[in-house]
């Protein structure tokens, strides 16, 4: 097997989150530590807190770096809320409309019968 001890390329000694690596065998046939980059999260709903389809899970700078089409869907509240969220305060606006006209009829029926 050989020397089957390695160490880290870069400054930082410790088993971090930052720090992580993975064992690789280069072409000389020696053994070498290869750092790897932290995995990126996916964007979730602000409402519910599921992951958004369609939205691809990146490091925050990376978002900087792909296009728009890419980091939103085309409807309101896209990238920001899911669908079902976005369904539920469509609803939820157009029934507290719903109940000001009622509350308004309703007082101007009272009004008549006075």
């Amino acid at each position: 097997m050989g020397n089957s001890r390695l160490t880290y390329r870069r400054r930082n000694p410790y088993n971090t989150r930052s720090n992580k690596v993975r064992v690789v065998k280069t072409p000389g046939g020696k053994l070498q530590y290869q750092q790897l980059k932290k995995r990126g999260s996916p964007p979730k709903c602000g409402d519910c807190g599921i992951k958004l389809p369609g939205i691809p899970a990146l490091r925050p700078h990376e978002y900087a770096t792909i296009s728009r089409p890419k980091k939103t869907v085309q409807r309101a509240y896209g990238g920001s809320r899911c669908s079902n969220c976005v369904k539920d305060r469509v609803v939820r606006a157009f029934l507290i409309e719903e109940q000001k006209i009622v509350k308004k009829v309703l007082k101007e029926s009272q009004q008549k019968k006075r």
